[in-house]
């Protein structure tokens, strides 16, 4: 029996972890993929406090070596289901079933697709959804990134010193990100703006040869580019709980900065709650308040 077992190893799992155990607590977490979440591909994570410049990689394994450290439990599995029963939950992954007194959902967020043919068919044969993971691989190419906020013009301009010529496409003509960011764009001869347009159609063969690129007008033009990387945002991984605790038309799991969901002893922290910024600074901030949650519950058992 754990007293909170945390769904996700991203930085507010891994920080509500660290919140627990420091509370005597004892924590699980589980996580499908790798520690880190999305934050292990940014370059430079420049706006967290105390932190000038660090590596999103560097930040996830120093938080990941804390927690563990401290003598938090990480076990690689997905979970699948929460059971929640009279005096303890259960959550089921595809190995084991672990019974618990309170749980955090911290599952944070995947890429969201263009949705359009032969998307899936091209990822890793020019379709990314990483600019620092792939960038390298389209050295001194023409490549295309399209979205429009903080993560789109950051891919723009770690591309721009790797490739031949980067376009950013935008369905708008103003762009979401912070202006200190955008202002770098202006310092990068090869970055062109493709505004008011979408990526209509992808045209390959075997591999990504070109983009079909449509503007609000109607007006149609083929860019030819090695690779596209898509930053259009995020969908949340909640599939799994959602005929449990109650979501958004979006999906995002229902809860204030309290981080209470519906459910008496479960909790959500992270990007795939409901709220307004979804940036590192706030990921942690819930897995702290997801945590400290938790541990009134459990103390008042």
């Amino acid at each position: 029996m754990y007293d909170i077992v945390i769904i996700g190893a991203g930085p507010a799992g891994l920080t509500a972890s660290i919140y627990g155990a420091r509370a005597s607590k004892k924590v699980l977490v589980l996580e499908a993929n790798t520690y880190g979440g999305q934050i292990i591909n940014t370059m430079d994570i420049a706006n967290y406090p105390a932190k000038e410049h660090i590596s999103g990689f560097d930040f996830a394994n120093d938080l990941y070596n804390q927690a563990v450290n401290i003598g938090v439990e990480v076990v690689f599995e997905k979970a699948v289901s929460i059971k929640n029963g009279e005096g303890e939950k259960e959550v089921v992954t595809s190995d084991n079933t672990y019974k618990t007194k309170t749980i955090i959902i911290a599952t944070g967020s995947e890429n969201r697709k263009l949705g359009l043919e032969n998307e899936d068919k091209l990822i890793g044969r020019g379709i990314s959804y990483c600019a620092t993971c792939d960038g390298a691989f389209f050295r001194n190419k023409d490549v295309a990134v399209v979205g429009g906020g903080n993560t789109a013009i950051e891919d723009a301009l770690y591309l721009a010193d790797i490739v031949n010529k980067v376009y950013l496409i935008h369905r708008r003509d103003e762009f979401r990100a912070d202006e200190y960011t955008l202002n770098k764009i202006k310092e990068k001869d090869n970055i062109e703006l493709v505004l008011n347009s979408n990526v209509t159609k992808l045209i390959a063969s075997e591999k990504l040869n070109a983009i079909e690129v449509t503007n609000k007008d109607g007006g149609v033009k083929e860019l030819k580019v090695d690779g596209l990387f898509v930053a259009i945002g995020r969908v949340p991984e909640n599939e799994n709980f959602k005929t449990l605790v109650n979501t958004d038309k979006d999906g995002y799991i229902k809860a204030l900065e309290d981080c209470l969901t519906n459910v008496e002893g479960i909790y959500v922290a992270g990007d795939n709650r409901t709220k307004e910024l979804r940036q590192l600074v706030t990921a942690t901030s819930d897995g702290a308040m997801a945590a400290t949650q938790a541990i009134k519950y459990v103390n008042s058992l």
